[in-house]
C-alpha cells in the first residue's frame, strides 16, 4: 500500500522531533536543570550553530534519513536547481491569451506607483490644530 506525501512527511517530522528530544536529553547528561536550560535556550531566532552538538548531529542525521526515505518511497528530490522547461504553452495562452491577467497599475506620482497620500485619512474627523 502506497502512502500519501502527507503521511510520509508526518512520519519523517515525527521521527525527527523524537530524535531531537532524545539528543537534547543525551546532551544534558541526565541533569534536569541542564535539560531545562537547553530547552529554554531554543527560541524562534535560534540558529543551527547555537544548538548543542548532539542536537546538531541528530538534525543532520534526520535530514539525511528524510531524503533517503523520500527517494525510497518514490518521490523526486530536486538538487536545488530550477526544473527544466516543459513544452507546455505559457500561462494564459490556453485560455485565449491574457484574459486572466490584469494590466499593472499606472504610475500616478512618478515614484513608486502609489497615489499621493490624502491629507485627511478619516472623513468624519473634526479639524485639529494640525489642520489649521
Amino acid at each position: 500500500m502506497t502512502k500519501s506525501a502527507t503521511e510520509v512527511m508526518q512520519e519523517i517530522i515525527f521521527s525527527a522531533v523524537i530524535d531531537s528530544i532524545m539528543a537534547l536529553k543525551s546532551a544534558s547528561k541526565g541533569l534536569p536543570n541542564t535539560l531545562l536550560r537547553d530547552l529554554n535556550a531554543v527560541h524562534a531566532n535560534t540558529t543551527f550553530p547555537d544548538l548543542p552538538k548532539e542536537l546538531q548531529a541528530a538534525i543532520s542525521a534526520s535530514v539525511r534519513a528524510a531524503f533517503a526515505r523520500l527517494l525510497k518511497e518514490g518521490y523526486t528530490v530536486s538538487s536545488g536547481q530550477a526544473a527544466p522547461a516543459r513544452n507546455a504553452p505559457p500561462r494564459g495562452e490556453a485560455t485565449g491569451g491574457a484574459a486572466r491577467f490584469r494590466k499593472p497599475p499606472e504610475r500616478r506620482d512618478g515614484v513608486d506607483g502609489r497615489s499621493p497620500p490624502r491629507k485627511n485619512n478619516r472623513p468624519n474627523r473634526k479639524p485639529g490644530p494640525r489642520d489649521r
